[in-house]
């Protein structure tokens, strides 16, 4: 029996080492795998770029610059077609004349009007004065739930009813604009909707152009073409 023992005593010795040194194997792959380049031989670039000194810093990334959108000033102010002293026209707030009196909610075009805004243009859909006036403070806004909008964030409230302009506006396929595409080299500066749209008649009127293109190739051959009849 002492000779069966001693030959299971080796296999089990030689299994152990096999085992120990395919271990061994594995994290050498594993090690050499990580350090190894990557993406077709490109070697990966770490956040942090190490100095003469030997300290890593971190890597610089390129500057973004902002993107600004106009905003009204404040409420508008209706032109009384004065001046003043100093020669500035003289204007007033809305709520001058429309804290005199209770707001109607029947008024829904300039043609309900027994005074003041007659001749406006109206033109917005089924939508009346007071959908987009805030009654209670003629200065602001408000929303279709009543809550008040200040007329610096118009945009707020034009896109709760004209949500694929707002969703083109955010892609930035709607919308006036000037600047820079790319941020890392300059500013971009956009259009609030009422710098393009009258908010009482937004719709843009049809059109003709009124010049035809200019092509300087057909002029020459219609040119051409004339001399050769004469």
């Amino acid at each position: 029996m002492k000779p069966r023992i001693a030959n299971f005593q080796t296999v089990l010795v030689a299994a152990s080492l096999l085992v120990a040194a395919g271990l061994v194997a594995w994290a050498v792959r594993h090690a050499l795998a990580s350090d190894s380049p990557q993406d077709g031989g490109v070697p990966q670039r770490d956040s942090h770029q190490a100095t003469s000194s030997g300290k890593a810093q971190p890597q610089a990334t390129p500057h973004k610059f902002p993107v600004t959108i106009r905003k009204p000033s404040g409420p508008p102010r209706l032109d009384l077609g004065a001046v003043d002293s100093q020669g500035k026209p003289v204007t007033v707030a809305c709520s001058t004349c429309h804290t005199t009196r209770p707001s109607n909610l029947a008024i829904r075009s300039p043609t309900d009007l027994k005074e003041f805004h007659q001749s406006m243009e109206f033109a917005h859909g089924n939508v009346s004065c007071l959908s987009c006036h805030n009654p209670e403070d003629y200065d602001s806004l408000r929303l279709a739930d009543g809550r008040r909008v200040e007329f610096t964030e118009v945009m707020t409230l034009c896109a709760q009813c004209h949500g694929t302009q707002t969703r083109d506006y955010r892609h930035g396929a709607h919308g006036g604009m000037n600047g820079h595409w790319d941020l890392s080299r300059g500013p971009r500066v956009r259009n609030n909707c009422v710098d393009c749209h009258d908010p009482h008649a937004p719709s843009f009127p049809s059109m003709n152009p009124t010049f035809k293109p200019r092509d300087r190739f057909l002029e020459k051959a219609d040119h051409v073409e004339t001399e050769h009849h004469e």
